[in-house]
């Protein structure tokens, strides 16, 4: 079991090395922070005992801190959250495959497309079965 003056001496280390990742101040260590976040993603084994864990969870608070503060961000996140989850996903889908209101004759006609993505009428449980068995995702992807 390590001792006290143990622990603190490596979270000293640890905070002189991180300490501009763990507290942005502007788009350049924001950026820094998302590569360095990036690079240690592409080490980490995704699991319960990952070493990396830990420290790409202080690294995601960070930036998600540094995003609540800053106008651009946040302005995207508050719109973000006002989208119907079924329109977000077939946004993404949509993004994500490079297809258009034409692209979807499982929906129907282009209006009827736009009018879903407008939030003007909703997807139907057809709609959503039919989307789910195309891209191969579940649906309850497009439920809150």
């Amino acid at each position: 079991m390590s001792s006290a003056a143990e622990v603190l001496g490596a979270w000293s280390r640890f905070s002189r090395v991180a300490g501009d990742y763990l507290h942005i101040q502007d788009d350049a260590a924001y950026k820094d922070a998302l590569a360095l976040v990036n690079e240690l993603m592409e080490q980490s084994h995704d699991s319960v005992d990952d070493p990396l864990k830990p420290v790409l969870d202080l690294l995601f608070q960070s930036l998600d801190e540094y995003e609540m503060k800053d106008k651009v961000f946040r302005a995207f996140h508050d719109e973000a959250m006002d989208i119907a989850k079924d329109v977000a996903v077939l946004s993404v889908l949509m993004d994500q495959y490079g297809l258009g209101v034409n692209d979807f004759p499982e929906i129907g006609s282009k209006s009827l497309v736009s009018r879903i993505l407008s939030g003007e009428r909703n997807l139907t449980k057809k709609h959503i079965q039919a989307l789910s068995e195309r891209f191969g995702v579940s649906p309850a992807s497009f439920f809150d």
